[in-house]
């Protein structure tokens, strides 16, 4: 067990750490250090989608090179989360694979939580969600879209979920390398659990802590990726995959 009471992951078990990043030149470093000191055997792949406020100086001064188990991709055109994502994905050497935003709002102590299932119990999808305990603190239009879209899922595509729009997405890396993505965006968590279900796999949701930050602070998403988000999952509410 660690020191928040979870399960440790089987030591053989490689983490790859997704962390897709623009503009997070204050919390860029901070975010890294916690994600180096989460206890898990780790890989980690930051790609920076052409940022201009001194991220890319700072990773490479900061980062490049620095540490074995930590890989920087450059995107030479800012196009988004979704993009940055994809643009890793062929890096990714890991036995899974979780997404992590390159702000301090979730704490890589959960990676823990998010691999128990896989390794206990075999799932391929593990979310993290921050309903588990009642409505985190954010902005209501925020909690309102969160809740939606969960609910969308719940009737669209038959599945429970709680938190849709979670950035703590866990999956096998095989599964996640396989699903023809094309977002570009914040489309990317609707659209990879449209397809993870509509492939035939089921979501294991797990609790996770949570800290929101402000548009002040640096908060990207808007009221138009909610709106996005809701047409992603209308949109491949039909998706199956292609017969091999």
């Amino acid at each position: 067990m660690n020191d928040h009471g979870d399960a440790d992951p089987r030591p053989d078990e490689l983490l790859t750490i997704l962390m897709p990043v623009y503009n997070e030149e204050r919390t860029l470093l901070e975010a890294l250090r916690r994600v180096l000191a989460s206890p898990v055997r780790k890989e980690v792949i930051i790609v920076d989608d052409a940022s201009t406020d001194g991220t890319r100086q700072l990773l490479h001064a900061e980062v490049d090179g620095k540490e074995p188990c930590v890989l920087v991709v450059y995107q030479e055109q800012n196009e988004g989360k979704g993009a940055a994502i994809r643009a890793g994905l062929p890096y990714a050497h890991g036995d899974c694979v979780v997404i992590q935003d390159a702000d301090l709002e979730y704490d890589p102590e959960d990676y823990a939580r998010l691999l128990q299932p896989v390794c206990e119990h075999g799932a391929t999808v593990v979310y993290g969600t921050r309903f588990a305990h009642g409505a985190p603190r954010m902005r209501l239009p925020n909690l309102i879209i969160n809740r939606l879209l969960a609910l969308m899922v719940r009737v669209l595509y038959g599945e429970r979920l709680t938190d849709e729009a979670t950035c703590y997405k866990l999956f096998r890396r095989e599964l996640l390398q396989g699903l023809p993505l094309t977002c570009k965006r914040f489309e990317f968590c609707p659209e990879v659990t449209a397809k993870v279900l509509r492939s035939g796999h089921r979501i294991v949701e797990v609790p996770i802590r949570y800290e929101a930050r402000t548009m002040i602070e640096g908060k990207k998403i808007r009221w138009t990726d909610g709106v996005v988000a809701i047409w992603t999952l209308l949109r491949f509410v039909f998706w199956r995959p292609a017969a091999r």
